[in-house]
C-alpha cells in the first residue's frame, strides 16, 4: 500500500512540476516560507498551518499592492477651475 501510495504521489508531483508556472513579487510562496518557519517553532506539526496563514497574508498584501499601482496609474481629475 505505501508503495501504491509513494508511487501516485511521485507521479503526481512530476505531472505538477511540468506545468508552467507565473511567479509573482510579494505572494504565497516568500511569506508561506515565513510562516512554516514560524509555524515549526511555535509548536510540533503547526508549520503547515504557518505556511498556509503566511501563503493567505502573502497574497493579500500582493493584491493590496496591485490595487495601489492601478490607482496611482489612472489619471486624477485635475483641481482647476473651468475657463468661462
Amino acid at each position: 500500500m505505501r508503495a501504491i501510495l509513494t508511487a501516485a504521489l511521485l507521479a503526481t508531483g512530476l505531472g505538477l512540476a511540468t506545468i508552467p508556472a507565473e511567479a509573482k513579487t510579494g505572494g504565497c510562496v516568500r511569506d508561506g516560507a515565513v510562516g512554516a518557519v514560524a509555524g515549526h517553532f511555535v509548536g510540533h506539526g503547526h508549520a503547515v498551518a504557518g505556511a498556509a496563514a503566511g501563503c493567505a497574508v502573502g497574497v493579500h498584501r500582493r493584491h493590496a499592492a496591485e490595487r495601489r499601482q492601478q490607482q496611482d496609474q489612472q489619471p486624477q481629475p485635475s483641481q482647476e477651475t473651468p475657463a468661462h
